[in-house]
């Protein structure tokens, strides 16, 4: 409730602002906007440079190239260095709503690139909107950036619009806007359409409402979670990451309502020990992890959805900062990538190039060198003169030549022109942006994303869903049932009302139960975050508040526990050492759940947290993420059953901070450590395994995978292979599945991901219904960076696995890539030596031969826990004894079995303590044996 207030109050303030200026245009002149009297206007066309003629530049039948060339032949040394620079808006730089006569003496009197986030209500972390009376309506709004607009086509000399840029990752940011899911939460949707469609309406939104240039999507690729921007990626697959990605753009700039600028380019997402602000540098990958995990998303977005807008982050990678980095922004981008927009730089990219690396000597150095590396526009919450000057005087003592001027200008001017800003540089439409911005109809969709992100993560004994008519006392704790802060933060709308948990819940059951709350506890301690390695006794007051929440449960039928984080523990400059519960939150969960009732957490957060005590003693976990505005009705629906879920997670949630790195995709047995046995006498010294696995999560029914099919078999490698199976919904609720199709190089020239992510389709299915799903895999999912550093399809084994996430491998097979004009290659047991394969190949009639002291070795899959094995022993010199033996990793093998080998002609199972292993090992310690087939599940194939 605490959100419709602040809403209403600041609604009442925009009113009695509206009420008092002048400025203000009367209702009936904000339905169509209204050009003024000028000659420049005409039918068509529009005379920018007012020379009475219609030059190239300004006819709309010319080419996009023939109207660039034309332009910048007439525009001087100043106009030009305007467009290479934003201009923040009002209270961030710019002291003005709409323009004064004092602009004719401000720097952007000759023009300016960009102006970002003007009048979108957002004054700064931690304030509230902006009341100035131009954020809101909608139609006064796109009013006031007309006028802006006005000055720099009618009073600058050419007559050049600007860009209006803004953020857009969670919806456009406005004062009212419709307010979808993070980016982290619309991840696990997997649902490229559902994708498409927010990405259209952020842009159309965006467009109606004045703004040219939407800063979306986010293609940071997740790999430690105690980044405070988790909240922000889609996840950790490049694959996922670069589908999304695709989807988003091609939404935001359908038709070029707007253009789309994508985020942080380049390797910005891995920082040491997951540290921001000030100490984003020295990122800690691989060259060749860098390109297979971070550049592939950007190449296939820019080279498939065609973006126009590129930011430059601020970090560097390798010792080379990014912003300055030629490689970077010209060979890897344009050259390589095709990109052709323009490229902005990422808050103070520029300045930390002697202010942080140290790697210029002062700002007109940093200058030069972004300039030439490839950078279009400065954007920064800077005076425009603090760049566009030094910029000047570098080109006249000849630093900086001509042409690379003309090059950067060239950039930005394509995309002015791709979105219309020469031909339609107005939102004509007001009573449009007040019709559709935030609409009911776009609010169905937020809520549609909203309920696909959520990820039930366990149902132990159903006790979900719950039912309205035999639960009639709901109690609801915790610091997040009642908040919703985080769907009213920076990067997406400010001020739309928000339905918290406790208001979905209360709106769902109406009058049939009575609900029960209390916070229970704060988000964050007094000490938050030393706390964590400094922990305190609760205080009276804490245990109080506990307290209360304790007798609410002992009154009700069911608890629900809402926990997780929001912009105090999670966001830009927000990482973390842990990723424990913060603050007094496990007590209040283990007071509540101590009471004997059933207990449900739903988690509302910005990144995995490790819920280790919950997973093992709450019955019922909802992971929810910032599911945005509508984020109370959509836990709702899925608490009472009204809605089915089906996201799957994105990302891994590890055990510990501990596990960090912990991510997928990883190589082979990277996840992989130590011993296995706890306690004294245990031989393990570390927690293994994650929490919950990438793919991962629950549904209210069950599905089957069955029929998988490859065609062609053995393909060339400029084939595209189609990959079908059929799924089943086997339970008694409609819902959605999602299906995951990953890739393994069995063997290859370099070391390769265990498992990558090449496919996957949300799918639903009423109960009982099966349908068949295909997958197309084209010669990139085949790719690798060789050791000569090309990309090259290397022929082989590939193995195609089909599940319910990465580690729930419901089907599997082999296809082979072949090179043109080879003979048909049969499939066979891969990367397994010819004896193994003579024990696995199902014929009784081919056979091991061992003696004393020999042994045969079974690769084992990542993770495999085998606990039994079946040998058929094909004859036996007496007296004969064996030993099985597993190894997890460093050739040491450690025995698990031993015994006689008593009979012949016979299949006999041996079984033996469940242990992860890498290889297991069948050694003949005495006498002669020979064994015709092999029983282990989960070899390698």
């Amino acid at each position: 409730m605490r959100y419709l207030l602040t809403y209403s109050l600041l609604s009442l303030s925009l009113f009695a602002a509206a009420q008092q200026d002048p400025r203000i245009p009367p209702a009936k002149d904000l339905v169509t906007y209204q050009l003024p009297k000028n000659s420049i206007y005409h039918k068509g066309w529009i005379d920018f440079n007012k020379n009475g003629k219609m030059d190239v530049y300004e006819d709309p039948s010319a080419t996009i190239e023939a109207r660039i060339e034309d332009l910048l032949s007439q525009m001087n040394v100043d106009e030009k260095t305007c467009q290479m620079v934003t201009l923040y808006g009002y209270k961030r730089v710019l002291a003005d709503d709409l323009p004064t006569a004092d602009w004719k003496n401000k720097l952007w009197k000759d023009g300016m690139g960009a102006i970002d986030e003007h009048l979108n209500g957002f004054q700064q972390w931690g304030l509230p909107p902006s009341d100035n009376p131009f954020v809101w309506p909608a139609s006064r709004h796109a009013w006031a950036l007309n006028e802006v607009q006005r000055f720099f086509i009618e009073e600058t000399r050419l007559g050049i619009p600007t860009d209006f840029t803004n953020e857009g990752i969670r919806g456009v940011e406005s004062y009212i806007a419709t307010n979808f899911p993070t980016q982290l939460g619309l991840g696990h949707t997997w649902n490229r359409d559902l994708v498409n469609k927010v990405g259209y309406i952020t842009g159309r939104e965006g467009r109606l409402l004045g703004y040219t240039n939407i800063y979306a999507p986010i293609l940071d690729v997740g790999r430690d979670q105690r980044w405070g921007r988790y909240e922000e990626v889609y996840g950790e697959s490049p694959y996922l990451v670069a589908e999304l990605g695709i989807a988003m753009t091609k939404g935001v700039q359908k038709d070029y309502q707007v253009a789309s600028t994508a985020k942080h380019y380049i390797a910005y997402s891995n920082n040491k020990g997951g540290r921001e602000g000030m100490a984003r540098v020295d990122p800690q990958m691989s060259p060749r992890e860098v390109e297979n995990i971070h550049v592939y998303p950007w190449k296939r977005v820019i080279k498939e959805a065609g973006s126009l807008g590129v930011m430059s982050s601020y970090n560097d990678y390798d010792g080379f900062p990014i912003q300055s980095s030629y490689y970077w922004l010209t060979t890897v981008l344009r050259k390589e990538m095709g990109f052709k927009g323009y490229v902005v730089s990422d808050s103070d990219a520029v300045e930390y190039l002697h202010s942080k690396h140290g790697t210029s000597a002062d700002m007109k150095e940093s200058v030069r060198q972004s300039v030439e590396a490839g950078l279009n526009v400065r954007c920064t919450f800077r005076s425009p003169d603090s760049y566009v000057l030094p910029l000047r005087e570098l080109i006249h003592e000849g630093g900086i030549s001509m042409e690379t001027i003309d090059d950067r200008v060239r950039d930005i001017l394509r995309v002015k022109f791709l979105v219309g800003l020469f031909d339609a540089p107005y939102q004509m439409d007001l009573k449009a942006a007040d019709k559709e911005v935030n609409s009911l109809e776009n609010q169905q969709i937020a809520l549609q994303a909203s309920r696909e992100s959520l990820v039930l993560l366990k149902n132990e004994n159903n006790t979900l869903p719950l039912s309205k008519d035999k639960v009639k006392t709901i109690s609801i704790c915790g610091p997040n049932a009642n908040d919703a802060s985080y769907a009213l933060t920076h990067y997406g709308p400010l001020a739309v009302e928000v339905s918290s948990v406790l208001d979905g819940i209360t709106a769902k059951v109406g009058k049939n139960s009575e609900v029960l709350y209390t916070k229970g506890c704060d988000l964050v301690d007094a000490n938050w975050p030393e706390s964590e390695i400094l922990p305190s006794p609760l205080t009276s007051d804490e245990q109080a508040e506990i307290d209360k929440a304790v007798a609410n449960a002992l009154k009700s039928d069911v608890a629900i526990v809402v926990l997780g984080g929001n912009n105090r523990t999670c966001g830009e400059n927000k990482s973390r050492s842990s990723l424990d519960l913060p603050g007094r939150q496990l007590n209040l969960l283990q007071a509540v759940q101590a009471t004997g009732k059933p207990v449900i957490l739903i988690m509302i957060n910005g990144r995995p947290n490790s819920i280790n005590w919950a997973d093992k003693y709450v019955p019922a976990i909802l992971e929810a993420w910032y599911p945005g505005s509508q984020g109370g009705t959509a836990i709702a629906d899925v608490l009472f059953g009204d809605y089915n879920p089906g996201g799957k997670l994105t990302v891994t949630f590890p055990k510990t901070v501990g596990q960090i790195p912990f991510n997928f995709p990883a190589k082979p047995a990277s996840q992989v450590d130590g011993g296995k046995t706890v306690g004294m006498q245990g031989n393990m010294s570390r927690v293994n395994g994650a929490l919950y696995p990438f793919g991962y999560g629950l549904s209210y029914t069950t599905f089957k995978y069955s029929d998988l099919s490859i065609s062609p078999a053995v393909a060339t490698p400029k084939q595209e292979v189609t990959v079908r199976c059929k799924i089943t919904n086997t339970g008694s609720r409609d819902g959605d599945e999602v299906v995951q199709l990953y890739t393994r190089d069995i063997l290859s020239s370099v070391t390769t991901y265990e498992k990558n992510l090449r496919g996957f389709e949300r799918v639903h299915l009423k109960a009982g219904e099966t349908k068949e799903v295909a997958f197309t895999l084209y010669p990139r999912d085949f790719e690798l960076l060789n050791l000569d550093n090309n990309w090259v399809i290397e022929p082989g084994d590939f193995r195609i696995m089909i599940g319910a996430s990465s580690e729930d491998i419901r089907l599997k097979d082999i296809l082979t890539i072949a090179a043109y004009g080879e003979q048909t290659v049969q499939k066979k047991i891969a990367g397994v030596n010819e004896s193994v394969a003579m024990v696995l190949d199902n014929n009784n009639n081919t056979e091991w031969n061992g003696v004393s002291g020999d042994y045969l070795t079974f690769v084992m899959e990542e993770n495999a826990q085998p606990d039994k094995m079946s040998i058929y022993w094909k004859a036996i010199e007496h007296p004969a004894a064996f030993e099985i033996q597993l190894s997890s990793g460093g050739g040491q093998f450690l025995t698990v079995y031993k015994g006689e080998i008593k009979e012949a002609e016979k299949l006999s199972t041996y079984s033996f303590p469940k242990t992860i292993a890498s290889d297991v090992r069948i050694a003949i310690t005495s006498g002669k044996a020979s064994i015709a087939e092999v029983k282990l599940d989960n070899i390698k194939r």
